[in-house]
């Protein structure tokens, strides 16, 4: 079968995907996009969400069917055009919030998705609660809602509040 659907601003075609074939499979093995990781293949972790059609999903759970005329966005179009990394993204890094990176991808698209919906820089029950389909393995989480406080911070600094700014491929 063939999938048409637009990812990361750019409309792209996958020929010859099996009926059974995972988004997530799609994304990283025919379209070179190995951003999302894909950790459980079961939807528990968190690593390979992305946003169809403006909503966080798991790809892995995702049959690549279901998406055909959809809008992808993944980690690597979260950044610029220019390449330039979204403030969730540099958050992520000065926050010192990357370990391995294998659950990363996955946290900076949930904290992007709440940050550009949030009414004010969310509250800590609304960051955890958010993020509480994303794992970690590595940290004790600290440094990631630091981060996403961070990056809040600063896309209202930027935007004159939060929730102005999405920057990226949208």
């Amino acid at each position: 079968m063939r999938v048409t659907m637009t990812v990361n601003g750019t409309a792209v075609t996958a020929d010859d995907v099996w009926e059974g074939e995972s988004l997530l499979y799609v994304l990283r093995e025919r379209l070179a996009l190995p951003g999302s990781k894909n950790a459980c293949e079961q939807g528990e972790c968190g690593s390979c969400t992305v946003l169809m059609d403006d909503v966080p999903v798991c790809a892995c759970l995702v049959a690549a069917g279901q998406a055909e005329g959809g809008e992808i966005v993944t980690v690597e179009g979260i950044a610029d055009r220019r390449g330039e990394l979204h403030p969730v993204q540099q958050a992520f890094i000065d926050a010192g919030a990357v370990q391995c990176g294998f659950c990363t991808p996955g946290l900076i698209v949930q904290a992007y998705d709440l940050l550009r919906r949030a009414d004010g820089v969310p509250d800590d029950a609304d960051l955890r609660e958010s993020l509480a389909g994303n794992l970690c393995r590595c940290t004790g989480y600290e440094k990631i809602l630091d981060a996403v406080r961070l990056a809040g911070a600063r896309m209202a600094a930027v935007a004159g509040g939060p929730g102005q700014f999405s920057g990226g491929a949208r």
